[in-house]
């Protein structure tokens, strides 16, 4: 379908382009009052017919040769060379249409074939060579914006496929762990355990509403985080506290779903999980010049395994990667005071 759509588009503009040229010619002799309907209309057919006959040769033998793989260096000296082998001929098939055309309209008044050529030629050249030239360029440079256009959409189809992948493997990651948190409470506490499956419910709707290949609003993922931080805090009771602080008007922006609860997953993973007296994560979101920043502050140290934290911080990597062409900063670093802080900067949108 593709393949019938393009051909013809190529024909239609080949036909209006030519139809146009000509027709302007035979409406530039007609206002000139030396004019014959009978030659005016067959100049036309006989213009559209040599314009589209040559310019069509070259496009199938440009393809056929590869020409269109070219880049513009190797390119360039084939244009000039094609454009002057088809002034010529356009010359030639052009001088040789006006002369039969008169000839069998106007009958014996014609002047001999090659006085009419030596009168015609020069004239006709200058008009061929500027023709060729302009259809030549366009026709290339129409290809070469095409090929950019395909070219744009198949990045975009291979990250959004990439992005497809990554949520793919981060929903079950994200679920198994609250499944985790879930078998814990059921042990412990089945009241607070049944409350976890309700918590667990409504994070799992909210997930397969939202693609994790586009981006949600900032209050949707801070609801998300809260109902992940009170399915923790059944586990961690007293050890786990939270503190957030929100400095910006969360109804502005958009992040990448899953972002911030990636940070805290890690922050009570790495964190929390392996201290007995547990510890505070500060969460905070502000705008810094023109960035919204994001960051996760938890007690603990910087260690091997938090840096190859494997699918929670490495996916967020990738997806932070992909979504902003690598516009987007995350780091993880351990202050003197064993703290970890984990930080993100998106650029607003």
């Amino acid at each position: 379908m593709k393949i019938i759509r393009r051909i013809s588009v190529y024909w239609k503009i080949q036909l209006i382009g030519w139809f146009l040229t000509s027709f302007y010619w035979g409406f530039s002799a007609f206002l000139t009052g030396n004019f014959s309907w009978k030659i005016g209309i067959a100049d036309l057919i006989l213009d559209v017919f040599i314009g589209i006959g040559l310019t069509h040769i070259y496009r199938n033998f440009a393809i056929r040769k590869g020409w269109n793989k070219l880049n513009l260096k190797k390119l360039a000296p084939k244009i000039a060379i094609s454009v002057l082998i088809l002034s010529l001929l356009y010359m030639f098939l052009i001088v040789s249409k006006l002369y039969l055309v008169r000839l069998f309209i106007l009958d014996n008044t014609m002047v001999s074939f090659i006085s009419f050529f030596k009168s015609m030629q020069l004239q006709v050249f200058i008009t061929g060579t500027r023709l060729m030239s302009i259809w030549l360029l366009a026709y290339h440079l129409f290809h070469y914006s095409r090929l950019e256009i395909e070219s744009a959409q198949l990045s975009l189809k291979i990250k959004e496929v990439q992005l497809n992948n990554l949520s793919a493997q981060l929903n079950p990651h994200f679920f198994f762990n609250s499944l985790n948190n879930i078998k814990f409470l059921v042990l412990e506490n089945p009241n607070s355990a049944r409350r976890a499956i309700d918590l667990l419910s409504e994070l799992l709707r909210n997930s397969l509403q939202s693609n994790v290949g586009r981006l949600v609003s900032l209050s949707d993922e801070i609801n998300l985080v809260n109902d992940y931080l009170e399915l923790e805090k059944m586990r961690f009771e007293e050890r786990l506290q939270i503190k957030m602080e929100i400095k910006v008007e969360v109804s502005k922006h958009q992040i990448p779903p899953l972002s911030i609860q990636s940070l805290v997953e890690n922050a009570i993973k790495h964190g929390i999980e392996k201290r007995k007296s547990g510890g505070l994560i500060i969460i905070k979101i502000e705008e810094e010049s023109n960035w919204l920043k994001i960051s996760a502050q938890n007690p603990g140290k910087l260690s091997q395994e938090i840096k190859d934290s494997g699918i929670g911080l490495n996916n967020l990597k990738e997806r932070l990667l992909l979504q902003y062409n690598g516009n987007a900063f995350f780091e993880i670093t351990e202050s003197k005071d064993e703290t970890v802080l984990a930080t993100i900067l998106l650029p607003f949108k």
